[in-house]
């Protein structure tokens, strides 16, 4: 059975894409990441990707700009913003407008990751 569903992780601090993919993949989800933007539409354009999670504030293209690309590629693509920057609120609130499905604040919760993405994958 290869219905495992991917996720890429578009971050660019090392230990938020390891706890990520640590958390999704015990939770049986193949994971992918990227350090920014550019190489995260990369990755995306070369594999089957059910699902992006993606922070706001990287180096490079940062996530506003790559959920706009993204969402112009493939427009029903699932996508999950992230971020831990001060003003968070108001990325996430833009990112919510821009296509994200859904937006979290960092630090969240395990569950609070995994029930997401498990919601937005199921729709």
């Amino acid at each position: 059975m290869d219905g495992t569903q991917t996720i890429l992780v578009i971050d660019d601090e090392e230990n938020i894409r390891e706890l990520v993919r640590a958390i999704l993949e015990n939770a049986g989800y193949e994971v992918l990441d990227a350090a920014d933007g550019d190489l995260g539409i990369e990755i995306f354009q070369a594999n089957q990707v059910d699902l992006i999670i993606t922070d706001l504030i990287m180096p490079g293209k940062e996530g506003i700009e790559t959920i706009s690309e993204l969402k112009k590629e493939q427009p029903d693509l699932k996508i999950i913003a992230i971020s831990g920057a001060v003003d968070s609120s108001t990325y996430l609130h833009l990112a919510g407008s821009l296509g994200a499905d859904e937006t979290l604040g960092k630090p969240f919760k395990v569950n609070e990751l995994i029930e997401t993405v498990e919601r937005l994958l199921n729709q």
